[in-house]
């Protein structure tokens, strides 16, 4: 995975009214963090495929599901749920508002770090 500056412009913008928002770069990619807490990210992958990441919370499964377009997260073989991938290239204006707004209301829900 590689950062992708362009992808993560798209996130940062869609974020820039978001109070307690911060970055880093983490999970070979941009991280988008509101309060300390990882919101989701973008990255590119070697072969060229953009994804955005979406951190929706496992209670916000059934939600993910009806908005569409993603897939659900996985490393080493193992699922990652409330973690979602969309692929860039296939996420309209309008899905990635959806995704973004319940990653969202699920990173608000928890704590500040």
């Amino acid at each position: 995975m590689a950062v992708d500056e362009g992808l993560s412009e798209i996130y940062r913008s869609a974020l820039n009214e978001t109070p307690g928002l911060t970055e880093r770069k983490m999970m070979g990619g941009v991280c988008f963090l509101v309060n300390g807490n990882m919101l989701g990210g973008a990255h590119r992958e070697k072969d060229g495929a953009g994804y955005f990441m979406f951190r929706v919370g496992k209670e916000n499964t059934a939600a993910a599901e009806k908005i569409g377009g993603g897939e659900v997260m996985k490393q080493g073989g193992r699922v990652m749920s409330g973690l979602y991938f969309v692929e860039a290239d296939d996420c309209s204006d309008a899905l990635f508002e959806k995704w973004k707004s319940l990653a969202l209301s699920h990173v608000l829900s928890l704590p500040p770090k």
